[in-house]
C-alpha cells in the first residue's frame, strides 16, 4: 500500500501536521466582521501538493473544519492510494446485497470509499465492466455511485479522457 491510502485514516491534527496552514481575511460580502478578521483557511498538503481553502463562514473554525473535508475529498479524488486488486473491509460493508454502495456523503469513510473506487477504476484501466467486476457490484450500480456526487463524476471522467476513452454519460 502507498502512503497516499495512509492519508485518509490520519486524524485532523496530524494530517494537519502536514500542512501549512494560513489565515487570512476573506474578501466578498459578509459584513464589518468578515473584513477585519482572518477568517479565511488555507491549507497546503505538502506530501501530495494539494491545496484547498474555504472562506465560506465569518468564524475561522468552522472555515477550518470546511477546509480538512476539502482536503480529505481531494485526496480522495487526486491520490492513487491502493492497487485496486481486491475491495477492503471497508468497501465490502458498504456493499448491498443488491450488488449497489451505500454510504452517505457524510460518514467519514466516505472519501476513503470514494478513493478506493477510483484506485480500482485506475487498476482497471478505466473501464467500468472489470471495475465493478473486481468491486462485486453490478456496472449499473458503480455508474451511480460515481454519478451521485458531480465531483467523482468529473474525477471519473477526466481521468477516462486521459485514458483515452469516452466520458461516462
Amino acid at each position: 500500500m502507498s502512503p497516499g491510502a495512509d492519508y485518509l485514516t490520519l486524524t485532523d491534527d496530524a494530517l494537519v501536521a502536514q500542512c501549512s496552514v494560513d489565515h487570512y481575511r476573506a474578501s466578498g460580502p459578509g459584513g464589518q466582521k468578515r473584513n477585519k478578521t482572518s477568517s479565511a483557511v488555507r491549507l497546503r498538503h505538502h506530501p501530495t501538493g494539494l491545496s484547498v481553502t474555504a472562506s465560506d463562514e465569518r468564524y475561522q473554525s468552522v472555515n477550518r473544519v470546511r477546509a480538512m473535508r476539502r482536503l480529505r475529498e481531494a485526496i480522495a479524488l487526486h491520490v492513487r492510494a491502493t492497487d485496486g486488486s481486491s475491495p477492503s473491509e471497508l468497501l465490502r460493508s458498504v456493499t448491498t446485497t443488491a450488488g449497489g454502495i451505500r454510504i452517505s456523503a457524510k460518514n467519514e469513510d466516505y472519501f476513503k470509499v470514494v478513493q478506493e473506487v477510483l484506485d480500482t477504476l485506475a487498476a482497471c484501466a478505466m473501464r467500468v465492466r472489470d471495475a465493478a467486476e473486481r468491486l462485486g457490484i453490478s456496472t449499473s450500480h458503480l455508474v451511480k455511485f460515481i454519478e451521485s456526487d458531480p465531483k467523482v463524476w468529473d474525477r471519473a471522467n477526466q481521468m477516462r479522457s486521459e485514458a483515452g476513452l469516452k466520458t461516462l454519460r
